[in-house]
């Protein structure tokens, strides 16, 4: 017997490519809302009452912004009497009324922005290094309390402070200054406002900060000494990268709110004199509207500055979304 004949067949050669049938793909299956509902309709439930808030509260009465364009008298017709269109916009346009308190506005609100946005993420940081746990515990009690005061008690707190015979006017004194009516001179007015927005809300911003600063992962403070880099370094290339996300969001919503500045305290905390640099939007529509009865040249400016505040939102966001790659939506 030869070698030949104990050689095997030669194997079938494989079939092409073509010839295999793939195998079939298996459908996704997508709930519709009417299933997820079903499903998760416990959690859905909760949501009921902060949009039925948001509905009654906040979106239904935006219909009355319709007495912007019509001629609204007190007793009449709540939508208007009659159609007038840009009237009030035009009248508030030439008014130098209305540029001088929407110049304060911007003002308030930048000093606002600028002292109340940084200062509980240093507030935040300087805890963060604190290692006796109740030093650390009675700063943060005694930067918590000044927000759950009422807007009425600061007010009357920094009156009393600011008086001819107040704490400050003493120091003053101690100096060998005279007195000063401090809340009756225009120039004081936006340092004082400030400093007691300030001393009313660091305290509380620093809550959201100190949570953010235990998601860091410490993995990446221990790489970073391995590297050689001091306390201050870790900070700047650990701590703050990792809050980022945090400091953006909340940049966001205080963008939104700019326009927005304190109205109560302002109303309570100024008077005629310091109308140049303490009368601002809010407070001005409230004269406008029920010290004049004027309510459609009120809702005319409304209705302008909340398309402001809507552009500072959305440009906002866009431009963190676009350079930070964080942002709302």
């Amino acid at each position: 017997m030869t070698s030949e004949t104990l050689r095997p067949p030669p194997a079938p050669p494989p079939a092409p490519a073509a010839a295999v049938a793939p195998a079939p793909r298996a459908r996704r299956h997508r709930r519709t809302w009417r299933q997820a509902l079903r499903r998760d309709w416990q959690l859905y439930s909760l949501a009921v009452l902060p949009l039925l808030f948001f509905l009654i509260f906040r979106y239904l009465p935006m219909i009355g912004n319709v007495i912007a364009f019509r001629r609204f008298k007190p007793g009449g017709s709540i939508f208007g009497e009659y159609w007038v269109g840009l009237r009030y916009f035009r009248m508030f346009f030439t008014d130098p009324t209305f540029w001088e308190v929407f110049t304060n506005t911007l003002v308030l609100g930048a000093l606002t922005l600028l002292f109340c946005f940084p200062l509980p993420i240093i507030l935040a940081l300087l805890l963060n290094e604190v290692r006796a746990r109740r030093f650390k515990r009675f700063v943060q009690s005694v930067s918590y309390l000044p927000h759950f005061l009422s807007i009425v008690i600061v007010a009357a707190m920094v009156m009393q402070l600011t008086s001819i015979d107040g704490t400050a006017n003493q120091i003053v004194g101690l100096f060998g200054g005279d007195p000063v009516a401090f809340l009756q001179q225009p120039e004081w007015f936006r340092t004082i406002y400030v400093s007691s927005e300030v001393w009313q809300t660091v305290g509380w911003g620093t809550i959201l900060y100190l949570a953010a600063l235990t998601t860091v992962d410490e993995d990446l403070y221990e790489a970073a000494r391995i590297d050689g880099a001091n306390r201050l370094r870790q900070t700047w290339h650990v701590t703050l990268p990792g809050i980022r996300p945090t400091m953006v969001t909340l940049l966001i919503l205080n963008i939104g709110s700019f326009m927005a500045v304190g109205f109560e305290k302002i109303l309570l905390l100024y008077n005629p004199l310091t109308y140049p640099t303490a009368d601002v939007i809010s407070t001005y529509l409230f004269r406008m509207g029920f010290q004049s009865s004027n309510f459609s040249y009120a809702a005319a400016i409304g209705l302008f500055e909340a398309v402001i505040g809507l552009v500072l939102v959305l440009s906002a966001n866009l431009i963190s979304r676009r350079t930070v790659g964080t942002s709302l939506w």
